[in-house]
């Protein structure tokens, strides 16, 4: 009646391993390291790195405790792991004048950072320690508005430009197109034409609404963007700010960085374990544009170019691999004529591309410009800081009208998803400034652990010390089960990388109440059964079994608040709503199996049960 089969108990004993390994990291802290990372949008840094950086370290005598390398998305960083923060400054002092060369102009950013000091075996395993939020590990938090006027202007002047094109293209004939404020206004002679040219641009340009009204002895067509257009604007400025500053923030090599929307026009940006915050303003506020150019390749060109010598009306830059081009001054197109950037395959030949989409400018003049250079070489250009960078400088083959551009040649699928992403996100789409800036220090966050951790564990004290008190023996099965619980929720967030926050804590320890009620329901459940007369053996299958559905219930109402609150909360909320679900998942597993599993374990194989040590049981008077 009360055993298990073998395999129920496997499954209890490899979730306790389980939750052991992956909770351990937890417990090792963090060791002082160096993070190299690219400090240009078109720079990589590989996998090869890390032996570059390891020689440069050996000649030095520097030891290190562990080297790793991470790929996040077009981003890969190197990280070097050492004993105590004097070997880490020196190490840092090191790699930086032997990466960088050119201080005022680097390639890589060399930052102080935080690795855990978990052993290489867990770490073999994918065993590693949560994230800890901000007020846990002390940090930087910034609060960005967002220009939607600035957004909006950019649009409107794009389609100032795009409503001149069409109406040229159209042979409609007009008096001028401008734009004047949050419009675009264009004037003809008569009503018919006027007429004619809103027709032409409900087709074309379908997010605006078009209104034609007399002016003196000149009739006016207004343009103005629909109110959803004008969301739409502010929303997609807005998510391409966001996507560019997650790449950016990579840089800082911050673990969990917290980058989200607030409210209609600002962004939150938290960087845990960031305490330089000069650096972190620097790249934040980074800007870059993007520029489209003609490589010159004329021989005249590359003898200037094999002497030293950079002609007049040209400029000398590097591609991805480092060889020297000579781009003339004149820029075709920049980043506002670039509506997408997608990764693709060339139809024909199956190759990795990249899938450009422009505007109606731009389409127009990529036209005329293709057409005039077949074979020739055309540079994607990136500039930050003042310098520019070249992404790819494809072979023109053919004329490229209708604003559809595709980029191919020898590129990988993964080198094709990153251009890519350069080219769709290297610029803010609207301009930014902060408005709110904290920072807290390391040590308040080690006080925060310190007084979170007290008061998880003085809660289990107590819950321990009456649950034993008052079931005895139940309540020392109870207590197994409410470490069992702890560790399979630790265990769990530890595999999920999830970021600890304060309101985490407060929902861990909101977990141990869970799980501790639920033992309570089965332990006076079994009393119940004891109490009507039923033999003790019976009584405990009985009270498992009966209290099953009383625990569904409650947890499951629980659960229902703890997922409203992850679909609709943000920040602490959220970080408060994935502990507190995961759990209420844990504490059914731990209360109904894991306890039942220690009860039929040390009662079930006992025939002549004659009683069990539950604590006093009240009967009623007769």
């Amino acid at each position: 009646m009360n055993r298990y089969p073998l395999w129920k108990y496997l499954i209890v004993l490899a979730a306790v391993i389980i939750g052991l390994l992956y909770t351990l990291p937890n417990f090792f802290g963090e060791s002082p390291a160096v993070q190299i990372a690219p400090a240009k949008t078109a720079v990589k840094v590989e996998a090869n790195m890390m032996g570059r950086v390891q020689q440069l370290l050996d000649e030095k005598n520097i030891p290190t405790t562990g080297s790793f390398f991470e790929q996040n998305g077009p981003v890969g960083t190197v990280r070097f792991r050492f004993d105590s923060t004097d070997t880490q400054l020196q190490a840092k002092d090191v790699i930086e004048n032997a990466l960088n060369p050119n201080p005022a102009d680097p390639d890589y950013t060399v930052a102080l950072n935080l690795l855990p000091s978990s052993p290489n075996w867990l770490t073999a395993l994918g065993a590693s320690p949560m994230y800890l939020g901000l007020d846990l590990r002390g940090g930087v938090h910034f609060l960005l508005q967002v220009d939607m006027q600035g957004a909006l202007n950019g649009r409107y002047d794009t389609l100032a430009n795009d409503v001149r094109v069409i109406l040229r293209e159209e042979g409609v004939r007009t008096g001028g197109v401008e734009r004047d404020g949050m419009s675009i206004v264009a004037q003809f002679d008569n009503e018919d034409a006027a007429n004619n040219a809103a027709s032409v641009l409900r087709n074309r340009l379908p997010e605006m609404i078009y209104s034609v009204s007399e002016n003196g002895d000149r009739f006016v067509l207004t343009s103005r963007l629909t109110e959803s257009a004008v969301t739409e604007v502010q929303n997609n400025a807005l998510q391409q700010n966001i996507t560019t500053l997650h790449n950016r923030i990579n840089e800082l090599g911050v673990a969990e960085p917290i980058i989200q929307r607030q409210g209609a026009d600002r962004i939150v940006v938290q960087l845990p374990g960031v305490q330089d915050v000069a650096k972190a303003k620097e790249i934040l506020g980074r800007t870059a544009t993007l520029e489209i150019r003609m490589v010159d390749e004329s021989q005249s060109a590359q003898n200037a170019l094999a002497a030293g010598r950079v002609p007049f009306g040209l400029e000398r830059y590097e591609d991805t691999d480092g060889r020297p081009l000579l781009l003339r001054r004149q820029v075709v197109l920049t980043g506002e004529n670039l509506q997408d950037a997608q990764p693709g395959r060339d139809q024909q030949t199956q190759q990795p591309s990249v899938n450009l989409t422009l505007d109606q400018k731009g389409a127009r003049i990529f036209r005329d410009v293709t057409r005039d250079n077949v074979g020739k070489r055309m540079a994607i250009l990136l500039f930050e800081k003042g310098k520019g960078q070249v992404v790819t400088a494809p072979v023109i083959r053919s004329e490229i009208p209708g604003g559809q551009v595709q980029i191919s040649g020898s590129m990988t699928a993964q080198e094709a998803s990153d251009i890519a992403l350069l080219l769709r996100a290297g610029a803010l789409a609207a301009p930014m400034e902060i408005i709110e800036e904290r920072t807290i220090g390391p040590s308040l966050g080690a006080e925060n652990i310190e007084m979170g951790f007290k008061s998880v564990m003085w809660g289990f004290a107590a819950l321990a010390l009456f649950i034993i008190i008052y079931y005895h023996l139940f309540g020392v099965f109870s207590t197994l089960g409410l470490s069992f619980n702890i560790l399979l929720l630790l265990g769990v967030l530890s595999m999920l990388q999830a970021t600890l926050t304060l309101p985490g804590i407060a929902a861990l320890a909101l977990a141990l109440g869970m799980a501790i009620d639920a033992n309570v329901l089965i332990n006076e459940r079994i009393r119940e059964e004891l109490r009507g007369g039923m033999a003790p053996q019976q009584a405990i299958h009985q009270g498992f079994e009966r209290a099953w559905g009383t625990i569904l219930d409650s947890n499951l109402t629980t659960l229902i608040v703890g997922l409203a609150l992850l679909a609709f909360g943000s920040g602490p909320v959220r970080g408060f709503a994935v502990v507190h679900c995961i759990g209420i998942l844990t504490s059914m597993f731990s209360s109904v199996v894991g306890v039942r599993a220690i009860t039929n374990l040390w009662y079930g194989r006992r025939r002549k049960l004659q009683s069990i040590s539950i604590g006093q049981i009240w009967k009623p008077k007769d």
